[in-house]
């Protein structure tokens, strides 16, 4: 919960409780997975708001674990309440890994999962692994989604242990655009293949920001 403070004035100003802001952050929606092919957020449906409500959207992704071994979580963009998820992206990813044995660690780009104007699914953690205490954690910032003149600014990052042995921890940074004026209304994720087997996304709005 954000920190409000307030002067003199501001509170002399006061005449009830009820008039006292509670924070910035609004929680939304939250999606709970079981055997989920995908988790979807769509503008109007199930109480979700996606829309000009809030400039800034946040998605907080939660014990994300695959129901197949060594697969990643990603995302996806649409502009027709969720008929198609293809936005065209254009994206930067980057990494920091560190193996449980320390056999191994580095910062690096990975371009094998950015995008230059694809309309695939965006890459946002690294392999996770299927055993039971593997899971993905992180967020996603989704800037301005209806607007109708600029192009939809996202930063998402997420952590990983890896499938494979040893383990890695691996956190991955994402950013970028999706090019495209029209608004969007709907946001999906999944595994790049086999459902989602456990874990919960969150959607939150940001006020006055």
């Amino acid at each position: 919960m954000a920190l409000v403070k307030y002067n003199n004035n501001s509170i002399s100003a006061v005449t009830s409780a009820a008039s006292i802001p509670s924070g910035a952050m609004t929680l939304i929606k939250t999606l709970t997975a079981s055997s989920s092919s995908t988790l979807s957020f769509v503008h109007g449906s199930s109480d979700v708001v996606l829309d000009s409500t809030y400039p800034i959207y946040v998605f907080k992704f939660i014990n994300i674990h695959p129901s197949t071994d060594d697969k990643k979580f990603e995302f996806n963009m649409s502009v027709d309440t969720g008929s198609n998820y293809n936005v065209a992206k254009t994206t930067t990813w980057f990494q920091a890994y560190h193996a449980e044995n320390d056999a191994g660690a580095a910062l690096a780009y990975n371009k094998s999962v950015d995008l230059a104007q694809g309309t695939g699914f965006q890459t946002i953690s690294g392999n996770v692994g299927i055993v039971s205490d593997s899971n993905v954690g992180g967020y996603l910032y989704l800037f301005n989604p209806s607007s109708t003149t600029f192009v939809k600014h996202f930063i998402a990052s997420a952590v990983t242990n890896t499938s494979g042995t040893p383990s890695y921890v691996q956190n991955a940074y994402i950013a970028g655009y999706g090019n495209t004026t029209s608004a969007v209304d709907a946001i999906q994720f999944k595994m790049d293949t086999g459902n989602i087997d456990l874990g919960s996304i969150k959607l939150y709005g940001i006020k006055d920001s």
